[in-house]
């Protein structure tokens, strides 16, 4: 599960507690309460396109930065592969020595 999906399903969570504790009968007295619920409501709804805007953006800067690095794999292969073998000598050392 992605951490933006984690984060809506938190703040759903949050607002259904909420929502079931203003929603009970005995509150229903208080004066209020009816325009606290909807001030919450209004909230609620601000955050969730908030999140939801927040989550395209990271998904369209993810996808320029994967553009990106794969443009860059297939100009410089060699610079890559190099990298790759310079990591990959560090991390046997490292394991041979334990």
């Amino acid at each position: 599960m992605s951490a933006s999906k984690n984060l809506e399903a938190a703040a759903e969570d949050i607002a259904s507690d909420v929502r079931g504790v203003l929603a009970s009968k005995d509150l229903d007295s208080v004066p209020h309460i009816k325009a606290l619920r909807q001030r919450i409501d209004t909230k609620l709804a601000i955050a969730r396109e908030l999140a939801a805007e927040k989550s395209k953006l990271a998904a369209k800067k993810a996808r320029e930065a994967a553009t990106s690095a794969n443009a860059y794999a297939h100009d410089e292969p060699w610079q890559i592969a190099g990298a790759a073998l310079a990591v990959g000598v560090l991390v046997g050392l490292l394991l041979g020595r334990r």
